[in-house]
């Protein structure tokens, strides 16, 4: 029984891991575990999400919590080792780009247990974000790639991978999208918000250099009062986002505006219901550019780089500087001509299904051997 965890740790981890815990547990030769480091953590968000994507129950929840890098980071390390000293995996599967991602792997990788990247390769080439310098090391030390498009490939390779450890198999938070649509459409919850497909803009802004800065934060509530006059605007608010909000008194401003809806942190089911049906969407998010660019619905991404350069490429995806000028014409010009675009290869629901046999195939040719110290 080849035993392999996956850990998650913050909101887009859940649905990258999910897929490939049905793809795993259907196989009798493989167990599978999750390891929730408590990065990002909500109890009653939590417990959503591990009901509405049915994950089991983590093997371990580590309840690292809310902190400064270096602090969440170390604790992660501490509690994570012991979990691999007690549970003694045979593999470790890291997704995204978040603390956990590149602490889990760090601690993996020197217990000699062999590491596997979910979403490796991708790079903004902006070392100002963190998420840039956590996907860099992660995959410094990981020894298998599982890749979710061809510029991922080529990171990798000009990095010095050898091409045969990275492995093409698509986008698992895709094979989440394309398994919740069906109800999620159902659950978007218009009505009560006295909304109609396609009549409004949908907007998640989330970035430290999108809400810290107060001058920055100013602009973005002016922009997205203008934009309300455009249309209504649909706003869940990121925790971050809503104490900057708060801290400077502009909260009230939104939550008061006739026209803009600023919710709570919506279950997933409800978020991509509500972005399957929206007009537009704009973001600072990196996942939101690839569940847009599946569902063909044109998204406005407020930041000047992209780690997913085939959102631009082939999706819906249009980057913008985050100013109200920039931001302005750019959704004038998708509210006039909306966007066009292809979904790119092996975004087809079945990345996990295709990571699993890659697993498979790298234990039968006995890869994935642990030297245990």
């Amino acid at each position: 029984m080849l035993k392999i965890i996956s850990v998650v740790g913050a909101r887009p981890n859940f649905m990258k891991v999910a897929p490939i815990h049905r793809a795993v547990s259907a196989r009798d030769d493989m167990e599978h575990l999750v390891v929730h480091t408590g990065q990002h953590y909500d109890a009653i968000m939590s417990d959503a999400f591990f009901r509405d994507l049915d994950l089991p129950k983590p093997a371990r929840f580590l309840g690292v919590g809310s902190a400064s890098h270096a602090q969440q980071t170390a604790k992660i390390l501490v509690e994570f080792e012991k979990a691999c000293l007690e549970l003694e995996p045979d593999l470790v599967i890291v997704v995204g780009d978040v603390n956990s991602t590149m602490a889990a792997a760090l601690v993996a990788s020197k217990l000699n247990i062999p590491v596997a990247h979910v979403e490796a390769g991708l790079r903004s080439f902006d070392r100002t974000m963190p998420e840039e310098v956590n996907r860099a090391a992660t995959d410094a030390v990981a020894q298998w790639a599982f890749v979710t498009e061809p510029s991922a490939i080529a990171n990798l390779v000009s990095e010095g991978w050898p091409r045969d450890r990275v492995l093409f198999v698509g986008n698992t938070m895709i094979d989440t999208l394309v398994r919740a649509l069906p109800e999620a459409k159902e659950q978007a919850g218009l009505d009560e918000l006295g909304l109609e497909a396609q009549s409004y803009a949908l907007v998640t802004i989330h970035r430290p250099s999108n809400v810290d800065d107060l001058a920055q934060l100013s602009s973005m509530v002016g922009f997205l009062e203008w934009l309300a006059e455009q249309q209504p605007v649909v706003f869940p608010l990121h925790p971050r986002t809503r104490k900057r909000l708060a801290e400077h008194g502009l909260l009230e401003k939104l939550e008061s505006h006739t026209q803009i809806h600023a919710l709570a942190p919506l279950p997933y089911p409800r978020f991509l219901g509500l972005m399957a049906s929206a007009k537009l969407v704009v973001t600072d998010s990196g996942g939101i550019q690839e569940e847009t660019t599946y569902l063909q619905v044109p998204c406005v991404t407020a930041r000047t780089t992209t780690e997913r350069p085939v959102t631009c490429e082939q999706g819906t995806n249009r980057l913008c500087a985050p100013e109200p000028a920039a931001l302005r014409e750019a959704v004038t010009a998708v509210l006039a001509g909306g966007a066009s675009g292809t979904i790119p290869p092996y975004w087809d629901g079945l990345a996990a299904e295709r990571i699993v046999e890659h697993i498979r195939d790298l234990r039968e040719r006995g890869q994935l051997g642990v030297s245990r110290p």
